[in-house]
């Protein structure tokens, strides 16, 4: 049985591959590429709110308050090769920063030709989180003895 965190992040790779990654500035772009965190968004809600395209802290309150969102956000963060930065205001790990720049800086990826992530690899990275999503939950009912 799939999760509900796993569905969101099969769907999130999905919007990726239709509409394309965003890698620049905001969240998103006018031409309909998404910011890996903005596709979690859009997989969650069905939206993609304007202030993607404009407003960078108004985005980032949007997704942090949306918890479907923000749990398939920490399952793909917790899958990629390396740890989470510290966000300096609060000191809790910011999943955010890590997985949108996760795919947008050579460094993280661990690629021997120093490249950013291409897009399969974008790809794989999620379904390889939605699959461990669903093993997480997929626990056999237990009868009361």
């Amino acid at each position: 049985m799939a999760s509900s965190t796993g569905t969101i992040l099969r769907t999130a790779a999905h919007i990726l591959n239709y509409y394309g990654l965003h890698t620049g500035r905001q969240f998103a772009s006018a031409d309909g590429r998404l910011d890996i965190c903005a596709a979690i968004f859009r997989a969650t809600t069905g939206k993609t709110p304007n202030c993607f395209l404009t407003d960078e802290n108004a985005s980032l309150l949007q997704i942090q308050v949306c918890e479907p969102a923000m749990d398939a956000i920490r399952m793909l963060s917790a899958v990629l090769p390396t740890l989470p930065p510290t966000d300096p205001g609060t000191g809790a790990d910011d999943h955010i920063e890590h997985v949108c720049h996760w795919a947008v800086t050579p460094a993280w990826t661990g690629n021997a030709d120093n490249q950013p992530p291409s897009m399969p690899e974008v790809i794989g990275v999620i379904l390889r989180a939605a699959q461990a999503a669903d093993a997480i939950t997929d626990f056999p009912h237990q009868n009361a003895a």
